[in-house]
């Protein structure tokens, strides 16, 4: 490993903003989840999803986070728990989605600029010009590489920032959304289901879309490295980030739906920006847009964060040439890493993604199905490892945490089949496989049987 100074380290608030950012970073998003289940069942999920699909992933993250606080997180877990191979995949497929998760907040960086320019200028340059849209994401994409090369404290104190920018203008619209329904009471949450369409079929609808929106979780794995005290500090920051995740998509989504625009439309012509300046006029919606903004940075900067840790440690395992283990020598950061990940960002954000997030849901699921994998067998394999934070139940509490992720998956691949067939199956199947192809590909021209870095060598170098 590089002799480089340290990183700079991230502490409790700045560990929360990026995990918040990994998750969510604003209810932007979710609109289509009130357009495709209805209304009511659009709460439903958003309160129900959590507990099935967040909270196991949390428990899971937050045990072998503290049992194993190394560089490159859950990469770490799988082989330890798995073995080499199953590590790899597993770290291939969550740089894989990870790639197309933060190509994809660099596109939604264009597209609230270009709604925050509609709104306040009536300028129409980005949804004309596709070349100008692209620069735009280009700027982003350059600006937050420069953000993360600075290190892992820059990045969450940059998210507290754009924490508050996203936050504000949602208060004022659910403060005015509130006073507005005290006004006029109206039942905001029917139908409870779409027309001919029953409380199954519109569970499964919706699942995917809420699904996307609460997955990231174990993203804050990667950096553990770089986090000042993570025995004590992720637990803790988990522990907040929750209900901050969950508050944060329910109380906007209620604000929403007292608007009165029709719920069929929403995900399409009502987005925030439009409902925030129907319920408070012009200024509320642009106000909004530029939360949108803000938003999309804070969930590429948070991304690049995560994601580029994964070359980063596929090179200190000598799956990749040894100049991407190279470190900073101001910042100590992995800052080739940065770049390499950076420019494949550049060239994947011209979009659009909405036909990828099913196949990236099936992607992240693959890779967490992988690391609870691993939590049984390190709970087997390994009974006597120290875990400052276990989940409670023994090994049948920890199987029925694995259990509620994985059923939920398998219950969306489904409903996603029946509503859409099987197409979208065929590009996860090759994304996946293309994981055991890089394995051997990468092993064949860069590892050539080289040990792997011992796993208390990517521990952090002072647990203080």
């Amino acid at each position: 490993m590089s002799t480089a100074p340290a990183p700079s380290k991230l502490g409790l608030w700045g560990v929360v903003m990026v995990i918040y950012f990994a998750v969510a970073g604003g209810a932007f998003g979710i609109e289509g989840l009130v357009g495709s289940s209805a209304p009511g069942m659009a709460l439903v999920l958003t309160l129900v999803t959590p507990l099935i699909w967040s909270i196991p992933t949390v428990l899971m993250v937050t045990e072998l986070s503290t049992a194993m606080p190394v560089e490159g997180g859950y990469y770490v877990w799988v082989k330890r728990g798995l073995g080499r191979f199953w590590g790899f995949c597993q770290g291939w497929t969550a740089w894989l989605y990870g790639v197309v998760i933060a190509a994809s907040f660099a596109a939604l960086f264009r597209d609230y600029t270009s709604s925050f320019l509609n709104l306040a200028f009536g300028v129409e340059l980005l949804d004309q010009n596709p070349l100008a849209g692209w620069l735009v994401a280009v700027a982003l994409i350059i600006t937050f590489a420069l953000v993360n090369i600075r290190g892992a404290k820059a990045v969450g104190d940059s998210s507290k920032v754009f924490a508050a920018m996203v936050f504000v203008p949602f208060i004022v619209m659910i403060v005015l959304a509130a006073a507005k329904y005290a006004a006029n009471p109206v039942p905001f949450w029917q139908p409870l289901t779409p027309p001919d369409t029953g409380l199954v079929g519109a569970f499964g609808l919706g699942l995917f879309i809420v699904m996307y929106n609460y997955l990231g979780w174990d993203s804050i794995s990667t950096v553990l490295g770089e986090i000042r005290n993570p025995l004590k500090v992720v637990p803790r920051a988990m522990l907040i980030a929750v209900p901050l995740v969950i508050l944060g998509y329910l109380l906007p989504v209620l604000a929403g739906l007292v608007a009165g625009a029709d719920w069929t439309t929403w995900g399409d012509s009502a987005n925030f920006p439009e409902l925030a300046a129907a319920i408070g006029g012009r200024w509320l919606g642009v106000w909004v847009a530029l939360g949108g903004m803000f938003c999309a940075m804070g969930l590429f900067n948070a991304m690049v964060l995560s994601n580029s840790r994964l070359p980063f440690i596929f090179a200190a395992d000598h799956y990749l040439p040894a100049r991407y283990v190279e470190r900073h020598p101001v910042y100590g950061t992995p800052f080739r890493s940065i770049i390499l990940v950076s420019v494949v960002y550049a060239a994947l954000a011209f979009g659009p993604f909405e036909r990828l997030a099913v196949t990236t849901v099936l992607l992240y699921g693959v890779s967490l199905i992988l690391q609870f994998l691993a939590l049984i067998a390190l709970r087997v394999t390994a009974p006597d490892m120290p875990r400052p934070f276990r989940i409670p139940g023994g090994l049948p509490g920890v199987i029925l945490v694995a259990l509620l992720p994985t059923a939920i998956i398998l219950l969306a691949v489904r409903g996603t089949v029946l509503e859409e067939g099987t197409g979208f199956l065929t590009l996860a199947g090759m994304l996946l496989l293309s994981a055991p192809l890089a394995y051997v590909l990468l092993g064949a021209v860069f590892k050539r049987g080289k040990a792997d870095t011992l796993t208390h060598d990517l521990r952090p170098a002072q647990m203080d």
